[in-house]
């Protein structure tokens, strides 16, 4: 028994071709979206563990001045001497058994996805990608990798 043709299912090739086609071009417009937000993500996330580091150092800097940590060691001018003591701490003045710590961990850098970032000192030119050794005045990505409005990211 034959059975009429109106009443069968399923979808020709043309039809098949036509949706893969049309999917296909979807998912390439979908691909370029999808690498902006993630970059768009790492450059919100590497501004939010500089400014967290940066205020941590201010903060270090801040109880130093005010002499509510040990006495500072020469060179450091009242600057953490790495980040490590930022997270380690550092004795209160006068009271050996309290400890001022400034960060609960290091921010890990997402450009570069480690814990290892850049740091100047002082004595260093702003400009700088070398470190003296002696203090932690500031610090950047050491990601080579250029942002959408042409800076560097190590700039930020």
């Amino acid at each position: 028994m034959r059975v009429p043709r109106a009443r069968q299912q399923g979808l020709t090739l043309v039809e098949l071709i036509v949706a893969f086609t049309l999917m296909l071009l979807l998912t390439t417009m979908a691909v370029p979206l999808a690498r902006y937000k993630v970059r768009r993500d790492r450059e919100r996330e590497l501004r939010w563990a500089l400014r967290e580091i940066r205020a941590a150092i201010d903060k270090y800097k801040d109880a130093c001045d005010m002499g509510l940590i040990g006495p500072p060691k020469l060179g450091t001018e009242c600057y953490p001497e790495n980040l490590q003591v930022l997270v380690e701490g550092v004795p209160a003045a006068g009271s050996p058994d309290k400890k001022y710590r400034f960060l609960r961990r290091i921010p890990v850098d997402p450009m570069t996805n480690s814990t290892d970032w850049g740091l100047r000192c002082v004595q260093d030119d702003p400009n700088s990608f070398s470190w003296c050794g002696e203090n932690v005045f500031d610090v950047y990505t050491k990601s080579m990798e250029v942002a959408p409005d042409g800076t560097p990211y190590r700039e930020w």
